[in-house]
C-alpha cells in the first residue's frame, strides 16, 4: 500500500519527496523473490535488513543506484490502526499505473501520528491538513474521530479543523 508523502500528494497538495513509502505484508518465504526482483548493479537491497525488519516489524530500504531513488518498505504490524488502514487501502488508477493507496482518512491519521511522534513536524501536519481540505466532502468523519481518539492526536485534529480552509 502506498502511504506517506506520495499518498498525501495524490490525495491533497502535491509536494516533492525523497522516497516512496510502502506498507507491505511480507513473509519470510517471499524474501528470495523480492531480492531476485531487485538485483545489483541497478539496485541495492540488503537481505540482512529485510530479515531484521521482519523480525522487529520495522522497515527496510531499497535503493535505485542508477536514479538515486529510495523505497521504504514498512512491514505491516499487528497494531489495530496498521491492520485497519491496510484493510481499507483503495485500488486507484493514476494515468497508466494502478496502485493500492492509503485512504484519505488513514493518510490524515498516519500523518497526524507521525507529527505527534516527531515532536510536531509541520511538514507532516501540513500534509494532513491539505488532504483534509481537498477530500473534505468525501471523508468518513466518524471513522476519523474514532481513530483520532485512539491514536491520541486530538490537539492536532482540533488544529486541523481550526486551520482548514473548506470551500
Amino acid at each position: 500500500m502506498v502511504t506517506g508523502s506520495i499518498a498525501s500528494s495524490l490525495l491533497g497538495e502535491p509536494r516533492s519527496t525523497h522516497d516512496v513509502d510502502l506498507v507491505v505484508a511480507l513473509q519470510q518465504a517471499n524474501v528470495p523473490a523480492l531480492l531476485q526482483a531487485f538485483t545489483a548493479p541497478d539496485f541495492y537491497l540488503s537481505p540482512e535488513s529485510i530479515h531484521e525488519a521482519l523480525d522487529h516489524q520495522s522497515m527496510f530500504n531499497l535503493l535505485d543506484v542508477v536514479h538515486g531513488d529510495k523505497v521504504d518498505f514498512w512491514i505491516l504490524t499487528p497494531e489495530p490502526f496498521d491492520l485497519a488502514r491496510f484493510q481499507r487501502r483503495q485500488r486507484r488508477s493514476f494515468e497508466d499505473l494502478e496502485i493500492n493507496l492509503s485512504s484519505a482518512e488513514d493518510t490524515i491519521l498516519a500523518k497526524l501520528r507521525w507529527c505527534r511522534l516527531s515532536g510536531g513536524s509541520e511538514k507532516q501536519f501540513r500534509d494532513a491538513l491539505r488532504v483534509y481540505e481537498v477530500q473534505y466532502g468525501a471523508l468518513d468523519l466518524h471513522y476519523l474521530q474514532d481513530w483520532v481518539r485512539r491514536l491520541q492526536v486530538e490537539p492536532l485534529w482540533q488544529r486541523i479543523q481550526t486551520e482548514a480552509e473548506i470551500a
